[in-house]
């Protein structure tokens, strides 16, 4: 089948499935196989959960008509998605970068769905999955699309632009995020630039921040939007306060390394002229949430739950953070960084070394940094646990930070 025809299909409801546990009436479902799974196995349940049809690219699962056969069904999603991208005439924003993406997509979403109706990427589904199933939740109605586009991997990036195709685009920053993949900062950089390239290539326009001189270096050949002169940070402690046009904002982000994020969102929302009150308004109420950079407070103590993600940029952002506030007790407990290759030792040992260096009570979990020279050190988060005693951690403030893996939101469950 044609994409052109399948379009015509998949426009009849603008609804695409992937997982038979979720089936909407009516939608495509596409079966896309995994390490573990083969979606095609699951062809004949999806159309009786209510599916119109079932993409397949397996012949001996097609039980009849509803059962579209194609080479590859991943190929075809992504098709699908591109096709439907060049179907809407509205400015595309993509963003991507080491740290911040997610944080800066829902500052970004927020700003603008003051005055436009915006589609943004859902949770962190940023890869060649997840950025083809945002597009094809696009409907015609919409004013704005907000991309986020994430990598492990060289090429990856540009990939998913030829995807998105996007009009305007973002890099937060450049930092040691998976090493292992990239091999290097130095590859990290040329990673994430192809969004860069493609901008550049395609003569569209690029948001950068004039104080981060791998942007401004890398960007010579784009059409730039510096950010807007009249941002400026004031202080961090803990929350983020700025001033912008005059006017003082006072966020619920923590950390100085959120100014970036904010300020990014500020100039894109008055690039597309979201009135000056709206732009406060939204960053002012914006919340973070999914264990980024949250406040929690329970009873006398104070949590910094940023137990997302990890890598050592934002780790040194974060210890950063902690030694800066002024509070009396301050603990950080830390758990491994992954996708770090081949530096995982010597960047392990290295945040140890900054705790050390800052006067910060730390505590790290997990096999790597339990290969340091870390004074209080658990291999495994079930021996950290056992040893956990709240009564020792009464009026502190308490980081909680590592990578997705590690899970350490767990420790909430033990802290009443």
């Amino acid at each position: 089948m044609k994409i052109d025809d399948l379009y015509t299909l998949y426009a009849q409801e603008y609804k695409v499935d992937t997982d038979t546990r979720n089936i909407r009436k009516n939608s495509l479902f596409f079966a896309l196989k995994g390490a573990n799974f083969n979606g095609n196995e699951f062809a004949e349940q999806a159309l009786d959960k209510g599916a119109s049809y079932v993409i397949i690219d397996e012949k001996k699962f097609k039980v009849n008509n509803k059962c579209i056969l194609v080479d590859n069904v991943l190929n075809t999603l992504q098709e699908l998605a591109n096709y439907h991208r060049n179907q809407l005439n509205i400015p595309f924003i993509a963003l991507t970068g080491s740290n911040g993406k997610t944080t800066t997509k829902e500052l970004i979403n927020a700003v603008l769905s003051k005055k436009y109706k915006t589609v943004a990427t859902k949770g962190n589904l940023n890869n060649h999955i997840g950025v083809p199933l945002t597009l094809l939740s696009i409907r015609l109605d919409t004013e704005i699309a907000i991309v986020e586009m994430g990598a492990n991997h060289q090429n990856e990036i540009a990939f998913l632009s030829s995807i998105v195709e996007p009009d305007f685009g973002y890099i937060t920053n450049f930092g040691k995020a998976h090493l292992e993949g990239f091999g290097s900062v130095e590859g990290v950089i040329k990673g994430k630039s192809e969004l860069y390239d493609f901008l550049i290539e395609n003569n569209k326009s690029v948001f950068i921040n004039p104080d981060d001189k791998i942007q401004v270096a890398k960007t010579r050949n784009a059409k730039r939007i510096p950010f807007n002169e009249s941002i400026s940070f004031l202080e961090a402690n803990p929350y983020v306060k700025l001033s912008f046009n005059n006017t003082i904002l006072q966020s619920k982000l923590i950390g100085s390394y959120n100014y970036n994020n904010i300020a990014a969102a500020i100039t894109i929302g008055n690039y597309f002229n979201v009135e000056k009150d709206q732009i406060i308004n939204a960053i002012q109420s914006y919340s973070p949430t999914n264990n980024r950079s949250q406040i929690i407070e329970k009873n006398d103590l104070k949590i910094i739950l940023d137990a997302y993600n990890a890598n050592p940029s934002s780790m040194n952002a974060a210890l950063d953070n902690l030694s800066l506030l002024n509070d009396v007790s301050k603990i950080a407990i830390l758990g491994d960084m992954f996708e770090l290759g081949t530096d995982s030792e010597y960047e392990h040992q290295s945040i140890v070394n900054l705790a050390r260096d800052k006067g910060l009570h730390a505590i790290f979990i997990g096999k790597q940094f339990f290969n340091t020279d870390a004074n209080e050190r658990y291999e495994f988060f079930e021996d950290f646990i056992s040893s956990f005693n709240i009564e020792k951690y009464r009026n502190s403030t308490i980081l909680i930070k590592g990578s997705r893996g590690m899970a350490l939101e767990r420790i909430l469950n033990y802290i009443n």
